[in-house]
């Protein structure tokens, strides 16, 4: 049975890798875009602090086994169903 350790990726590290484009003059201080979407992106702008909880880290770890660091649309993209992004991102404005 092999164990699987997840990786913490500094949120320092990975904003240091997305690639400014045009709409991130749009971002509001303490938050970065994001794009959601399986075939067709959507565009999110969420606080920078939701990158540091666990579970929008299995989010990251999924974007980052798809993508790398190597984001064409100029934010972080995130490969999952737009419903599941909202149904983590609402329950982490909650908490």
């Amino acid at each position: 049975m092999a164990i699987r350790f997840q990786r913490i990726i500094p949120a320092k590290q990975i904003l240091k890798h997305v690639l400014p484009s045009p709409d991130s003059v749009n971002v509001p201080k303490g938050h970065v875009p994001v794009y959601v979407g399986e075939s067709q992106k959507k565009r999110f702008v969420i606080p920078i602090s939701y990158l540091k909880h666990p579970s929008f880290q299995n989010l990251l770890n999924q974007a980052e086994e798809e993508f790398g660091f190597d984001h064409p649309l100029g934010g972080l993209t995130i490969p999952c169903r737009e419903e599941a992004f909202i149904d983590l991102t609402s329950s982490l404005n909650c908490s």
